[in-house]
């Protein structure tokens, strides 16, 4: 499988900065066939993004729980299905922290993704008092309980996030990624269509030797996928 780089914009970027990435990007993405590039804008953005010549795909940043109904502000798989998204994320720390999600919840999300044939980009990862507690094992298996009822045959990619290394400035450093994203390929073992990427303040700088790391298939990419320059740096193969 392809090594996988996905820009998570969050809340940032008006519809015409967006316009303006992508012109950006339709620029130089000739230089990416050997990997996959997807991006994750604000949900209004997601059809204007999309790439007809499919040299990227859209992701979704989040999905309700729900199929349809009477949930107003909620935006359902379907819906991102029916604008061309491949794949969702779910479980950002984010979610977690702000809107309480629990893996319960993010187990009906994961049901609702396959649903509508999107594949999800399922977010773990520990923070700082946890990792400093020997918790980062726990946790992890906590996060990956809301896969337990998800098909193994079918496609998923998981993020790799610390909370402590998310906007921080501070990621982990390349062993301690490897040693836990090898951790999380022991716990999804049965997976055989499993990418696992890494995602915490990556940069053009510390990027290549991320890379160089077995086990690790691309990168969740938060403020650094704002500047096209800057994301296309960090996916150079």
């Amino acid at each position: 499988m392809k090594r996988l780089f996905v820009a998570n914009w969050k809340m940032n970027k008006t519809r015409e900065e967006a316009l303006e990435f992508r012109q950006a990007l339709s620029v130089r993405a000739g230089e990416f066939r050997d990997v996959e590039l997807a991006i994750a804008p604000p949900f209004p953005f997601l059809i204007e993004l999309a790439d007809r010549e499919e040299r990227w795909s859209i992701a979704g940043q989040n999905c309700a729980a729900e199929r349809r109904g009477a949930f107003t502000g909620e935006v359902s798989a379907a819906m991102l299905a029916s604008c061309g998204c491949r794949y969702v994320i779910l479980g950002h720390s984010e979610r977690r922290k702000y809107f309480g999600e629990s893996e319960v919840v993010l187990g009906f999300k994961v049901e609702r993704l396959r649903e509508a044939d999107l594949v999800p980009i399922y977010c773990v990862g520990e923070t700082l008092q946890e990792r400093r507690e020997g918790l980062t094992h726990e946790v992890l298996a906590r996060h990956l309980e809301a896969l337990d009822n998800d098909p193994p045959e079918l496609p998923i990619v998981v993020a790799y996030e610390p909370v402590w290394a998310i906007g921080t400035g501070q990621n982990a450093t390349p062993e301690q990624a490897r040693e836990t994203i090898g951790e999380i390929r022991n716990m999804l073992a049965g997976r055989k269509r499993l990418r696992v990427l890494y995602g915490g303040s990556v940069s053009a700088v510390n990027s290549a030797s991320l890379l160089r790391q077995p086990g690790i298939d691309g990168f969740l990419v938060g403020g650094a996928s704002l500047d096209p320059a800057s994301f296309c740096s960090i996916c150079q193969p």
